[in-house]
């Protein structure tokens, strides 16, 4: 029996855009997804441990530390009302999350490992809190684990030049270019490419920021590419509250000071785009603008001024992106492209 039954309420508009082509649990935050870290932590847990009823928990809820210790201290019969429950409810908090979820992924993956060996050209400080997989490759870069630690996945690449700063997580197969500029809480997802400038961000799997520009308190979906010389705003002029727009609300929702840019899946930008502050675009977007862009941009955009991304195109543009990560589009997600498509 399960340990957890987990209440999976609608959560899609709250989290737009970035449930409309994953369930929660595939949400990337920290190293892992919720599914994984899920899965790590209750594999753990005793065999004969015996568990009279499941607990039930929001599905959005992070797995955290000190979550895990209070529910396998009350044996998983607490009060939910009790527990200290984080939930990711906005996309924002991808970004507010990411630090504290880097730390504990990165102590959940490395514990009772050992590291492979830090090359000689790369400058490093706290070495004991940098750890990386096998067939990784860094050479010539400066890597400081005292703000937090560095997690390097397999094959990873960290090219010459580059700086980063953690916390910080590097998936599988995942790229920094040279003379990357990363400052923590950042995650770049497997087989993504980063460079330019970074702070605070979440790029999921198989996305490009490849270019100078740069990316600040943001999250980046899936099969995502920001052109040469993008950026975006994470600071109003006034430094006051960001509002970001989300369709739970019907309109925007005050995200605090600093807000960046959601990205959903299969969207690009030209090159030498200004995302506003605080900006929403939707899934398969093809976003250029003169000037700042508006800070709501929606699914199937061609543009920025009303006009509407050709299905048939839309679909064969993103099987063009995908093979050039030796990938292909699925049925099933042109079904749901389609389903997104018809309502937007």
């Amino acid at each position: 029996m399960s340990v957890i039954a987990f209440d999976q309420a609608e959560l899609s508009e709250k989290l737009y855009p970035f449930l409309e082509m994953r369930t929660v649990f595939d949400l990337r935050i920290g190293i892992l997804t919720l599914r994984e870290k899920w899965s790590r932590h209750l594999e753990k847990l005793p065999a004969s441990q015996e568990i009279k009823e499941p607990i039930a928990l929001p599905a959005n809820t992070l797995p955290t530390v000190e979550l895990l210790t209070h529910l396998i201290n009350s044996n998983f019969q607490a009060d939910p009302a009790t527990l200290p429950i984080k939930k990711i409810e906005y996309p924002w908090q991808i970004v507010e999350f990411n630090d504290l979820s880097i730390r504990e992924d990165y102590e959940l993956i490395s514990k009772g490992r050992i590291s492979e060996v830090i090359p000689e050209t790369v400058q490093v400080s706290r070495s004991t809190r940098i750890f990386i997989e096998e067939g990784a490759s860094l050479a010539h870069c400066v890597l400081n684990a005292e703000p937090g630690p560095i997690y390097i996945g397999k094959n990873a690449k960290v090219m010459e030049g580059a700086y980063i700063r953690g916390p910080f997580a590097l998936g599988e197969g995942a790229v920094v270019k040279m003379g990357e500029k990363i400052y923590g809480a950042t995650t770049v997802g497997p087989y993504a490419v980063a460079g330019g400038e970074i702070k605070n961000s979440i790029i999921f799997g198989y996305s490009n920021k490849g270019h100078d520009g740069y990316l600040g308190d943001s999250v980046i979906g899936e099969w995502c590419n920001l052109g040469a010389g993008t950026s975006n705003s994470n600071v109003s002029n006034t430094a006051g509250n960001v509002s970001v727009w989300n369709p739970a609300s019907k309109g925007f929702v005050v995200a605090g000071n600093k807000c960046g840019l959601f990205m959903g899946d299969f969207s690009r930008s030209a090159i030498n785009t200004s995302f506003n502050t605080g900006t929403v675009v939707g899934v398969s977007c093809n976003v250029f603008s003169d000037g700042l862009t508006p800070r709501h941009i929606p699914s199937f955009s061609w543009g920025t001024k009303g006009e509407k991304y050709e299905f048939q195109k839309a679909i064969r543009d993103i099987g063009n992106w995908k093979k050039m990560k030796s990938e292909s589009i699925s049925e099933s997600e042109i079904q749901q492209l389609k389903i997104i498509f018809d309502r937007s």
